[in-house]
């Protein structure tokens, strides 16, 4: 670990003064402004870690089995809120959950981006982690990793066939079966707890009190940012969001609380005061200083619970994931006892290492040049504002094509409208799932918010892509047309695939 950072207090400090602005304003309201300079920064991104299909025939086989057979459980929409049946399979199984530490992160958007740096952070810490994330872009291994790789197929049917007795008696005590995602849950614990691995990081499939995940009492629970999402489900405003997400925080955790809007911020302290946890608020005791756009990503200053990581460079773009970097950082601080049992920050040199490692496949991914095709699994409007954002800033686009395929739960009119100003055309598709929204209703929708004359309808994803794909060209070899395709992580993952990505 490295010495305390220098004493500069006679200096003015520029967190200071992001702390002064933050007391001025609300804090959803709050963005630290991008410097202008470009870093010319050696390579590219990472290459995202998305497994293929077993190259062997009959692990392929054995894969493709389980997953017909989970396929006939409850799917991930379909829920009846309690914890009852995943605290039974734990009980069978020995509570695997409790053998081990662990991270648990709930909030709207950017949860799966800040598990990853999370796992990049604990892993540079030559810690062995296990993150269980969803929903998967390709193959459903890539939801349970290890030493941060998806599990490979072989393993991830071995799991299964270990924990189905257990399912399956389970299954017959309770009045309904385990679900989909019940069941892939105990196969993310007992496959950590067999690793065993020295931390799990564990993202909620969906709120908090009630989802599967929270049959753990995660020594951290980080929030990130909060919005209207699942309001079916969990409730119309952020502060009633809030109530139901705010489950994950348990008796003496930390507390790691991303901007909020103010209802949702109020529900999350109040929480903590009730069950005596700490809590560290981005843009008070943590948050972004700087941030620079860089080829390939971006230059971070971070201010962490333990002071100042200057010059992090991290390969993905978009203001939202320098704060979802800081909230990773503060994260795995509060894990390590920074602010807490130790005043001193993490050896930054190390820190540098893990963030720069960073991939994140199908957020803002580059998949293909001239034009330049980029994938954003954006689903719900704050996505869509924050991905139209980043790419504004990012690519100097003389014409931008979307491509948007939904599901059909989502609020598919806000997601269109936050997209309108930097989409020249949109082609609407639909992808395989059995919750994409028809072709033709998306495509009444986008009329309605684009005008007939800028939207173009093709069922098939192929033809979208290749339709889209002219458009862009349309603008000549020279120029800057490009394409974004985006709505939800099942059309992303399909595309990736087309585009000859895994």
């Amino acid at each position: 670990m490295s010495e305390f950072p220098p004493d500069h207090s006679s200096e003015p400090d520029p967190f200071d003064e992001i702390v002064d602005a933050e007391t001025e304003r609300d804090p959803d309201l709050a963005v630290i402004e991008a410097g202008s300079r470009t870093l010319r920064a050696q390579g590219g991104p990472p290459e995202a870690d998305i497994p293929t299909r077993p190259a062997d025939p009959e692990v392929d086989k054995a894969l493709r089995e389980v997953e017909a057979e989970l396929a006939t459980r409850w799917g991930e929409t379909k829920l009846e809120p309690s914890i009852t049946r995943i605290a039974a399979l734990m009980d069978v199984l020995g509570e695997p959950q409790r053998s081990y530490p662990s991270i648990h992160i709930t909030g709207t958007n950017g949860k799966t981006s800040t598990a990853r740096m999370i796992e990049a952070l604990l892993g540079a810490f030559e810690l062995r982690t296990g993150r269980y994330t969803s929903p998967h872009v390709q193959s459903i291994t890539e939801r349970i990793s290890l030493d941060g790789a998806p599990m490979d197929a072989e393993r991830f049917v071995e799991t299964y066939r270990d924990i189905q007795p257990y399912v399956e008696m389970v299954d017959g005590q309770q009045e309904f079966r385990l679900s989909f995602f019940e069941v892939l849950t105990g196969m993310a614990y007992a496959a950590f707890a067999d690793a065993p691995v020295d931390v799990a990081v564990v993202e909620v499939g969906m709120g908090g009190s009630w989802d599967a995940t929270n049959v753990i009492d995660g020594d951290v629970a980080v929030v990130t940012p909060i919005d209207l999402d699942h309001t079916d489900r969990l409730g119309t405003t952020p502060g009633e969001i809030a109530t139901e997400k705010a489950g994950i925080v348990k008796q003496g955790a930390t507390v790691i609380l991303a901007q909020q809007p103010v209802d949702a911020a109020q529900v999350m302290l109040k929480k903590a005061v009730e069950v005596d946890a700490t809590v560290a608020r981005e843009g008070l005791e943590f948050g972004v200083v700087s941030r620079q756009l860089a080829v390939g990503g971006q230059l971070l200053t971070l201010r962490g619970l333990g002071g100042e990581y200057e010059e992090v460079f991290l390969p993905v773009h978009g203001a939202y994931q320098a704060h979802n970097a800081a909230v990773a950082l503060a994260a795995v601080e509060a894990f390590f006892g920074v602010g807490a049992a130790r005043a001193d920050r993490l050896d930054i040199d190390t820190v540098r290492k893990a963030f720069a490692a960073v991939a994140a496949p199908g957020r803002m991914e580059v998949v293909r040049r001239s034009p330049t095709v980029v994938l954003d699994a954006a689903h719900n409007p704050a996505g869509a504002r924050a991905t139209a954002e980043s790419v504004s800033e990012v690519f100097d686009f003389s014409r931008l094509i979307g491509v948007v395929g939904m599901s059909g739960d989502k609020n598919v009119r806000g997601l269109l409208e936050a997209f309108e100003p930097i989409f020249a055309e949109v082609v609407i598709t639909q992808n395989s799932s059995h919750r994409a929204m028809d072709a033709d209703a998306l495509a009444a929708l986008a009329v309605e918010v684009f005008g007939e004359e800028r939207v173009q309808v093709e069922p098939r994803l192929d033809d979208a892509l290749e339709a889209a794909i002219t458009l862009a060209e349309e603008e000549g070899e020279y120029a800057g047309g490009g394409v974004l395709v985006t709505g939800s992580v099942i059309t992303v993952g399909e595309a990736r695939l087309l585009l000859g990505r895994g």
